[in-house]
């Protein structure tokens, strides 16, 4: 297989692919950082509780 037979290929290849709209990208950057932020702060909690016990057992 040639490079311009790989071009011609990689082409046809790009025109199937459906890139998401500005909105698409919008809601999935809000979804990850929400995400991100619970996940967050659910780890912060059980660091705290954690912590906390092992204060109280090294006392």
């Amino acid at each position: 297989m040639n490079l311009s037979t790989h071009i011609r290929n990689a082409r046809a290849e790009l025109t199937k692919v459906i890139f998401p709209t500005k909105g698409q990208v919008k809601q999935a950057y809000i979804a990850v950082i929400i995400v991100v932020s619970v996940i967050a702060a659910f780890l912060a909690l059980v660091d705290l509780l954690m912590s906390s016990v092992m204060s109280a057992i090294l006392g």
